[in-house]
């Protein structure tokens, strides 16, 4: 097996060479590989706008309508995408649907590189949502698991619930006209947030969860103190990443230990 994992457009305080070492050291003998911009093999001007144009086709407008396939965005949005594509831009305020972008970029690997052999992993700072049937609207995600595997650093500060008393007293601040960074300072131990130190650590169990999908075709598990937990809350993605007593349950973890006397 081999892990590559990619940088398109994240946070500046996610250190993905460290989430690499650290898949090396969990793995044992798997080769972890660091390439960066996905897009650098594939920037020819033809290229660039045929992503552009694609990338621009996943933009949700309304959480409530579910996006068609290949839509034809508009001009503008084809020109944006192509700017971030050229990293001359960063991505904010835009929603992705998830599963539309993770094709696309499966598109980007090399076909030689497309079997069960490879784990990819794309890190990005696009927030993406996936649709629900249940309720006939999208939801933020934090990752999506597949071939390849997309995980969001936006989508880490967004998308796992805060504390409902974070909520309340929003309205409350935005309502006097107070400084929301004085909230935040105080749930700081209880949520993630942007420029947040802990991101590369969090990442570290998202990218185990995509490696496990990888495995096993199950990223999640139900025990709330291993670092495959399915968090939907801030805190409980807080306690499964950062402060349970082991970092993977007994049954993840003989699993490990299996893979690394391979």
């Amino acid at each position: 097996m081999e892990i590559i994992l990619y940088d398109e457009g994240t946070a500046q305080e996610l250190d993905i060479e460290e989430i690499a070492r650290y898949l090396a050291q969990k793995m044992g003998k798997v080769r972890v590989e660091v390439r960066g911009n996905p897009f650098a093999f594939n920037l020819s001007q033809d290229k660039v706008s045929d992503y552009a144009r694609k990338i621009a086709g996943t933009k949700i407008q309304e959480v409530s309508q579910k996006i068609l396939s290949g839509q034809e965005p508009l001009y503008g949005e084809i020109e944006y995408e192509k700017r971030r594509i050229l990293g001359k831009t960063r991505s904010f305020g835009i929603l992705y649907d998830g599963f539309h972008l993770l094709r696309i970029f499966c598109e980007i690997m090399s076909r030689e590189e497309s079997s069960l052999e490879f784990v990819h992993i794309f890190f990005t700072n696009r927030l993406f949502a996936t649709w629900d049937d249940s309720n006939k609207r999208y939801h933020l995600r934090t990752s999506v698991y597949g071939i390849p595997s997309i995980i969001s650093t936006t989508g880490l500060v967004e998308a796992p619930a805060k504390p409902r008393e974070y909520y309340l007293l929003k309205q409350q601040y935005e309502r006097l006209g107070k400084d929301l960074t004085e909230l935040k300072d105080r749930f700081r131990e209880s949520i993630i947030d942007y420029e947040d130190k802990r991101l590369t650590e969090v990442t570290k169990g998202y990218a185990m969860q995509a490696v496990f999908y990888s495995l096993t075709g199950a990223p999640f598990c139900e025990d709330k103190g291993c670092r495959l937990y399915n968090a939907h809350w801030q805190e409980e993605l807080i306690f499964a990443q950062l402060w349970g007593e082991y970092e993977f349950c007994g049954r993840h973890t003989r699993i490990l230990e299996g893979l690394r006397k391979k």
